[in-house]
């Protein structure tokens, strides 16, 4: 389930209506984490009450845009980017699953899971780096068709994997928690010709998990214990091995560690800066999966 935010200074842009709007959207995920929580109430008042949310991050980003033009913010580009990302693919993406499953307690759980995390990683990284308040984060630029040829490797390699169809809602991820909070963190670590280290991290969601090993065993797996781990950790390194086919340049060299991660430890990757491949896949409501790369 989603955790509540509270406004604290700590969010604070420095912009009148910019903090002003970012009060108002705490306010919304707030009343629809209590509604949610409410079974009498719950369905069709989360469906009304993501509609509003969803209309008023819209406006939100066009004025916050405005804004940074207005003023010449040199990160306006980039920041575009991430709203656009948000809009375009991640939220139709937590829609389809919510309507699928007729706004279930968990879909509308996975919906602000993730609106929670993004609100709370793009205010405290992206809106305050606008006043000076923060470094911007998202360094490397990826491009455009070296970008599409991973996502179209990582969607069929984890359909191939999971067994069920898959689809990337976020090419901005930045280590937001999954809303269920459980997760199993690998980080493989190749090693070039060169003797440059590449590190790839995946995350998967434990409902992925227990789906993935209930598909390849036949059987239905109910918890993750020392075999289900031993099991998805070699299963992520053949992952790896089959993405090298598809974009070489990116992936390649020698495998040389794969450490399993608690998420706090993964989460440290983007202390500095955010990998140059950072996505977020959704599962056909499986579960959540993250692909980050650091080369």
């Amino acid at each position: 389930m989603a955790k509540e935010i509270k406004w604290n200074d700590r969010f604070n842009v420095g912009v009148d209506s910019i903090d002003s709007a970012h009060k108002k959207l705490f306010s919304i995920v707030g009343k629809l984490i209590a509604l949610n929580e409410d079974e009498a109430k719950q369905q069709h008042a989360c469906r009304e009450g993501i509609k509003y949310f969803k209309n008023y991050t819209m406006k939100h980003f066009a004025d916050e845009e405005a804004y940074m033009q207005s003023i010449g913010y040199p990160g306006l580009a980039v920041h575009k980017r991430l709203h656009d990302s948000l809009r375009d693919k991640t939220i139709p993406a937590l829609e389809a699953e919510m309507e699928a499953q007729d706004y279930s307690t968990e879909s509308v759980g996975h919906f602000l899971g993730i609106c929670v995390g993004w609100l709370n990683g793009h205010i405290i990284v992206e809106d305050r780096a606008i006043t000076g308040k923060n470094p911007h984060k998202w360094v490397h630029q990826t491009d455009e068709s070296e970008q599409e040829s991973v996502e179209k490797a990582l969607v069929q390699g984890l359909e191939n994997l999971a067994q069920t169809s898959a689809e990337v809602i976020s090419r901005h991820y930045s280590g937001v928690e999954f809303s269920t909070g459980k997760t199993l963190c690998f980080r493989l670590t190749y090693r070039t010709q060169e003797k440059n280290p590449i590190r790839i991290y995946l995350v998967y969601e434990e409902s992925l998990v227990l789906h993935t090993l209930s598909e390849i065993l036949g059987k239905d797996i109910h918890r993750i214990d020392q075999t289900v781990i031993t099991a998805m950790k070699l299963l992520s390194e053949q992952f790896i091995s089959r993405l090298k086919t598809h974009f070489p340049d990116t992936v390649r060299g020698t495998l040389e560690r794969n450490d399993m991660l608690t998420f706090e430890q993964f989460v440290r990757t983007f202390d500095k800066e955010y990998p140059p491949y950072s996505l977020l896949l959704s599962t056909e409501g499986k579960g959540y999966f993250a692909f980050c790369a650091q080369v």
